[in-house]
């Protein structure tokens, strides 16, 4: 016991070797994982659109390029876009584009794309006086609450981003904890000093480019730069300044040390930050209502409700414009939706939060679950020990859902529940390896005496050793040789006994070699099944395979006796023999008295696998198998002989017959004999028994001779209903008197 504990306790030692060293790391692998966790709590809850959210998206959709052609439109149109916005009362209009190049469709570059002549400078001194697109854009932008957006780089840029608004800082400067960019792709001079707002519309997406994460400031050549969904929201409010709050600011505890930003104000709302000064968006499905065609806003179809007073995202939607990213709910979505849908959770504070303990307390759980399952492992049953570790992992995957479901919360479940399940595993590899010792022990004191299928059993489970036993499916197959008695007549004791001894033996080996258990011997009858004590893996057909094999060892077993008849000058005669396999739940263990038992079966299964050995007489075959035997060994040649009643019971069974294996059941002549059996099933059925009778008399003549006596039976059977009157109720069911 001792050496056990000790082995036991150096095997927890080598588990948390492996396991702990990721909680400390942190490896990209485990975010990944993490990632998995928490987009699948997105997509079991994700949050429920709004139809009041004060958002919408004014969409370049596919409508609207029909309507006003292809993309780019002329900056005039955006001009005559942003005045139907102001109108309406939109508080804040932002354009998710990058203005970084003049108006293409400006009347200018029209001119100046014609050929030189008279014309053109007539033209040219025509137009010397109207404003070009980007003016008339730039107008209408400065007289609405309007934001641009830009884009941060790494390398090139173009144009230049002047601060529209404040900034005050509060605690440790935030800028190393921000991602930083050195270039900036941004609207052309004119459009950038018109706006009030210039947002970034950067993303940091995780190496598998899925937008989860938002950062609502970066650096930019400028400076600290806020993102465009701040912008807008900082237009909707009228403010003017930012405050950035980062650790040890007023009421930010850090212990004095850097952790980066804990939230940004703006106006009235202050919002929790990552350190980086991200934030998590919980996002939606797309919806339908939060999207309005930007054609029909310039048509004059859209109520001012749905304008006035909303923060209004324009951007393409149309699929061939290329503006799509994924997210944790969809793999493609546009991406002026992702920036509606984050301003969507920062208003309505649907905002999901990691918080920088997380680690740490995923950390402490991991260790004190690894610490409690491998004290169960040595202390209580495996199955105990098994049902604790299942329920500690639900109870984590549970109360992490609902951690982010009611609060928006992440918290990993997987890292703890990773923990426990190496250690579990780990500890019970090494107390299976003592148990497996122990098994050893047992077969050497018992093998000798025991058969060895009821020693493993013994060795699995020692507390069978006593009346009773378990519920469980089964196959069951009872074999009998027909007229015995007569097969026997004139043998003497020795005879008799070497003819069971040359029957018993090629039947048993058919059964043991398809991994069944012989249950008993009764005669010249054997008892057999199949799936215990040990689990059999497709039992039914590897029962309808034994009685296959079977059937051929009784023909090589005739052919046997008949060349001992003709040595001998006596007359042979033919063994023949019935199988009745039936599968269904059974009571299988230890059966008799508690001075002896057995291990054995019982059960109303049992019973009609032994009646249909029975029903192969009536049809005089020598298989019968049941519908659930049949149904394990679909693939085989069968054949349907409806369905009788057998004697004790009061509800019919479908009986089915086999011909061969799979390879048989394809054959052409399998395939044509069935054919017509089933077409002369259905005759009888419809009780066209003529028609039955004079098939089945085609069948006799058509099948090998041991399938003869079948169809003999049943024409017999059909020319005696021929003659009679039969009731409105009758069945085609066979209503046997005899076992």
């Amino acid at each position: 016991m001792g050496r056990r504990r000790n082995v036991y306790l150096l095997s927890a030692l080598l588990s948390a070797f492996l396991i702990f060293p990721w909680g400390l790391t942190q490896p990209l692998l485990l975010d990944d994982l993490r990632n998995f966790v928490f987009d699948s709590f997105q997509r079991a809850a994700p949050r429920q659109y709004d139809r009041d959210a004060p958002v919408r998206v004014v969409g370049v959709d596919d409508e609207s390029l029909a309507v006003f052609g292809q993309w780019p439109w002329p900056r005039t149109r955006l001009a005559e876009l942003t005045n139907k916005l102001a109108e309406l009362g939109a508080a804040a209009i932002v354009f998710d584009f990058i203005f970084a190049e003049p108006d293409r469709m400006s009347f200018e570059n029209i001119v100046g794309s014609l050929p030189d002549g008279s014309a053109r400078d007539q033209l040219a001194r025509a137009l010397a006086n109207t404003p070009t697109g980007d003016e008339v854009f730039a107008r209408s932008i400065a007289a609405a609450p309007v934001a641009l957006g830009m884009t941060l780089v790494k390398t090139g840029g173009v144009g230049r981003s002047p601060p529209k608004a404040g900034l005050a800082m509060a605690g440790d400067d935030p800028t190393p904890f921000l991602v930083s960019f050195p270039a900036v792709v941004a609207p052309i001079g004119i459009l950038a000093d018109a706006a009030r707002g210039l947002g970034a519309t950067n993303w940091l997406p995780d190496h598998d480019q899925i937008v989860r994460r938002v950062p609502l400031f970066v650096v930019g050549p400028s400076g600290l730069t806020p993102s465009l969904a701040l912008e807008a929201l900082r237009l909707a409010q009228g403010e003017t300044t930012y405050v950035i709050k980062s650790s040890n600011a007023s009421g930010e505890s850090a212990l004095g040390q850097q952790t980066g930003v804990n939230a940004i104000a703006v106006g009235s709302m202050e919002i929790a930050t990552g350190a980086n000064g991200d934030v998590r968006p919980r996002y939606t499905h797309s919806n339908a209502a939060r999207v309005i065609p930007a054609a029909r806003l310039l048509q004059g179809r859209v109520d001012r409700s749905e304008i006035d007073g909303r923060i209004i995202f324009v951007g393409t939607l149309a699929a061939g414009l290329g503006d799509v990213r994924a997210t944790p709910l969809d793999a493609s979505t546009p991406g002026v939706e992702i920036h509606a849908q984050l301003l969507e959770s920062l208003v309505s504070g649907h905002l999901l939060s990691r918080p920088d303990w997380a680690a740490g307390a995923e950390f402490v759980v991991a260790l004190l679950l690894f610490a409690i399952i491998m004290i169960l492992g040595i202390t209580v049953p495996p199955m105990a020990t098994a049902i604790t570790g299942l329920a500690a992992i639900c109870a984590l995957f549970f109360g992490s859902f609902f951690l982010f479901e009611r609060y928006g919360l992440l918290l990993d479940p997987l890292y703890p529940s990773a923990t426990l399940i190496c250690g579990y595993t780990v500890g019970g590899i090494t107390l299976w390896q003592f148990e497996r010792l122990a098994k050893r022990q047992v077969h050497r004191a018992f093998g000798k005496f025991l058969s060895p299928l009821v020693v493993d059993r013994l060795v699995e489970h020692p507390e069978r050793l006593v009346l009773g036993g378990e519920t469980r499916e089964l196959t069951v197959l009872f074999s009998d040789l027909r007229n015995f008695s007569t097969l026997s007549e004139g043998m003497s004791a020795h005879e008799l006994t070497q003819f069971m001894n040359d029957y018993l033996t090629p039947m048993t080996d058919a059964i043991l070699d398809s991994e069944g258990t012989v249950d008993k011997y009764i005669g010249d009858a054997i008892m057999a099944f199949w799936n215990a004590p040990l689990d059999t893996p497709a039992h039914p057909y590897k029962a309808i395979s034994a009685a296959l094999a079977m059937r051929s060892a009784l023909v090589e077993f005739n052919e046997m006796r008949a060349a001992k008849s003709r040595e001998a000058g006596v007359a042979h005669r033919t063994a023949f023999m019935g199988i009745g396999v039936n599968v269904g739940s059974c009571s299988v263990g230890n059966m008799g008295s508690a001075r002896r038992f057995d291990y054995s079966v019982l059960g109303d299964t049992v019973n009609l696998a032994s009646r249909l050995e029975g029903v192969s007489k009536m049809f005089d075959v020598d298989i019968i198998a049941s519908a659930s035997a049949r149904e394990g060994a679909k693939d085989c040649a069968w054949l349907d002989l409806g369905e009788v009643v057998v004697v004790g019971r009061n509800s019919p069974t479908a009986v089915f017959t086999i011909a061969g294996d799979e390879v048989f059941a394809r054959a052409p002549e399998f395939r044509e004999w069935k054919t017509l059996h089933d077409e002369m099933r259905a005759h009888y059925a419809g009780r066209r028994f003529a028609e039955a009778a004079a098939i089945a008399t085609q069948l006799e003549a058509l099948v090998a001779e041991r399938w003869r006596g079948l169809y003999i039976r049943l024409g017999i059977r059909y020319s005696a209903l021929m003659n009679q009157r039969l009731p409105d109720d009758w069945t085609p069911v066979w209503i046997l008197g005899e076992k």
